[in-house]
């Protein structure tokens, strides 16, 4: 498996790990916060994803034990606002990618893992919210603490978590901004797993290699059918998963997807391709 990085002394790291493009916040001190800078480096980093067809998953971490991505930087909050007044602002973030690159207008068209290994809290809680499968170690907290600063979660927040979790939870969360733990987060839904803090990205990687064995095409309209057919009513998400799912019934993929399958089912016999040597064994079984 080759490890190549692609970005260096700069607030995100980016590796590439075969199929797998691994993407760090690299702000440890800051218990990994997003500024202005980080969030370009992100929103290059999902680019890459996006484009790059030798790319199939993406994982997205922190740097170091303790934070997964503690929110946006307060120290540089004006500093995302600077020279626009709101109507400006309007209009930009309604054509430009969500602070984090994921959360708004933006759909890298791939699964994206999220491993958060500490504090997930705020824009962090956003951005995890936007991958596709969450993992977390024993350490991790979940919280949306914007209403203690007289603003609301704006880049998905009171969107997306009353969809991962029942309502009433999330509204809890988001009117207290109390944060929960790690096992909490898993009783309701919010996490996949979690996993030891030594075993979080080797558990993330496998996860995402298996992902990126299987068809790319499948994977894509699997994971385009779920997430455009949460937004639709019951029977137009199920004419979308038609949709998807016919162009694949009789795709060369899929064809050979399922030849590999047949051909590695218990008493599968493979044709012989030596004629002459399986008559002379015919022969000898006759004498």
């Amino acid at each position: 498996m080759n490890s190549a990085a692609v970005a260096d002394g700069v607030p995100v790291r980016i590796e590439v790990h075969g199929p797998v493009l691994v993407v760090t916040l690299d702000r440890p001190e800051v218990h990994n916060a997003i500024d202005p800078e980080s969030h370009a480096e992100l929103v290059r980093a999902w680019n890459r994803l996006r484009d790059d067809d030798a790319l199939r998953v993406g994982i997205v971490t922190g740097a170091g034990r303790k934070a997964f991505c503690a929110g946006i930087d307060l120290h540089r909050l004006e500093d995302f606002y600077a020279e626009s007044h709101p109507g400006e602002r309007r209009e930009r973030w309604a054509r430009e990618p969500g602070i984090g690159g994921l959360t708004r207008n933006f759909d890298a068209g791939k699964p994206v893992i999220a491993a958060i290994n500490g504090f997930c809290l705020g824009l962090g809680l956003e951005l995890a919210l936007a991958s596709d499968i969450r993992l977390a170690s024993p350490n991790a907290t979940f919280g949306l603490p914007e209403v203690k600063w007289g603003i609301i979660p704006g880049q998905g927040g009171t969107q997306r978590l009353p969809r991962a979790i029942p309502p009433n939870v999330a509204l809890e969360m988001i009117l207290t901004g109390t944060p929960i733990s790690a096992r909490r987060a898993y009783e309701i839904g919010l996490v996949n797993r979690v996993v030891s803090l030594r075993r979080l990205m080797p558990t993330a990687r496998s996860l995402a290699n298996e992902i990126a064995r299987f068809p790319v095409r499948a994977v894509r309209h699997a994971r385009d059918a779920v997430r455009r057919g949460l937004n639709l009513p019951l029977a137009d998400a199920l004419q979308l998963e038609q949709d998807l799912a016919e162009p694949l019934r009789t795709s060369t993929e899929s064809r050979a997807a399922r030849a590999t399958f047949g051909a590695k089912r218990p008493g599968h016999r493979r044709p012989s391709r030596d004629r002459s040597s399986a008559g002379r064994h015919r022969s000898n079984r006759r004498v």
